[in-house]
Parts: structure tokens; sequence; C-alpha cells
């Protein structure tokens, strides 16, 4: 009787997620950084149509990098969980953290049991309310490691250089056109100046209502940029 193939399991679980770091390392890189009145979210994007920043639900935005289909099929997967628990129980009892915690439960199912891994980071962000519900960002991994971030975020293509870029520039104090020039020049970093026209941003404002997700056209991003 032949012998069955045999792989470490470290081995398989090593091969999995470099194959996933190396396809999220392909697609163009997002931010998310918080100011005054929010949290806002810039992503480099060229395309027209297709969204890598989205509203979940009043107060709570997605953001993925990676495969676009498979950090869409998440965005669905959120929009429907969010609208049935806000149905079943109170809008208010919608959160950023059970969202975040069922995203990591699936990517870290596909990650363990399937043969390939999601090429997915994803973010979910929720703006306070200013009553003792703080702002909350959570940066969800392709093996489904939830990081939670506090002041800003960065996913995708050069994470750890454009983290270090927000870092150094990062200030409690920004207004929304700070805090947007401060995401696209982390994004492009200091040899490289993206036109307004590949950015895509959105922001999570308090002073919004009830529905805090905005998002913002070309004209206003080049004013905010001095473009």
């Amino acid at each position: 009787m032949s012998m069955p193939f045999y792989v470490a399991p470290e081995q398989v679980m090593k091969d999995r997620a470099d194959y996933a770091r190396k396809g999220i390392a392909r697609g163009r890189a997002l931010v998310a950084v918080r100011y005054d009145d929010g949290i806002v979210l810039v992503a480099e994007n060229t395309s027209q149509t297709l969204r890598k920043i989205s509203e979940i639900y009043d107060r709570i935005a997605f953001a993925g990098v990676g495969r676009y289909n498979e950090f869409d099929q998440l965005r669905v997967a959120g929009v429907r969980a969010a609208d049935l628990k806000g149905y079943q129980y109170s809008r208010d009892d919608v959160d950023a953290r059970s969202l975040a915690n069922q995203y990591a439960q699936i990517l870290g199912q596909i990650f363990t049991h399937e043969m390939k891994p999601m090429e997915v980071e994803i973010l979910v962000a929720e703006v306070g309310d200013g009553a003792g519900r703080p702002d909350q960002m959570f940066h969800i991994l392709y093996d489904g490691t939830v990081v939670d971030e506090t002041e800003y975020a960065a996913l995708g293509g050069d994470s750890e250089a454009i983290s270090a870029r927000l870092a150094e520039s990062f200030r409690s104090d920004l207004d929304l056109a700070e805090a947007v020039r401060q995401g696209a020049a982390a994004l492009g970093g200091p040899e490289r100046r993206i036109d307004h026209t590949d950015l895509e941003v959105a922001h999570l404002a308090r002073s919004n209502g009830r529905r805090c997700f905005r998002r913002l056209d070309d004209d206003d991003v080049a004013a905010m940029l001095g473009a």
C-alpha cells in the first residue's frame, strides 16, 4: 500500500500565508485616519466604478484591499448582517466590534480549512457618538487576525512604510482636509504624488446626522489637496 503524501501543518499554514500576502501586496493600498469630527478613509483607486470604500450601516464603513470580488463578497455579507441585527433588535445594537468578529471568523475558517485563502485585508470603522461611544477601527487580516487600531491604519501594498509615514505626520487635532492630505501623502510617499482623480475618499463624520458616511467627489478632493 502506498503511503499518502504528507506535508507538515506548519508548512501548509506558511504557504497559505505567503500566497495571501503576495496577492494582497499586488494591489494598491488604503489608509484610515482619525480627525476631529470622525474618520476619513483614503484609497488609491484608478477605477471610477469599482469601490474599495463603502457604507455598511449608519455609523460604520467598510474598506478592503486585495482581490476585489472576494472583499466585495465580505462587504455584502456585512451589510446583510448589520441590516438583520438592526431590524431584529435596535439600530444602536449594530456596532463595528461585532461585525469585525464575524469577519474574523469567516476569514479564519477559510484560511484554516479551504485550499485557497482569501487574498484580502479589510477594515471596519465606526465613528463614535460623542457620548461615551468612541471611534473604532478594526483591521482584519487574511487569516482572521483582528488588530484594533486607534489613530490610523494602513492596508495592502507597502503598509509598513505607509504606517511609518502616518506616524510621523499624525496629530490628534487634524481637520478633514489635513487628514485627507496626510493620507494621500502617506500613500504616495516622498517620490510620488497621487493625482486626485486616482484617489477614492470617504469619511464618517459625527456632524453628518444619523447616516454618518459621505463620499467625496473629485472636486472636493482636489480642493483639499490644493490641486
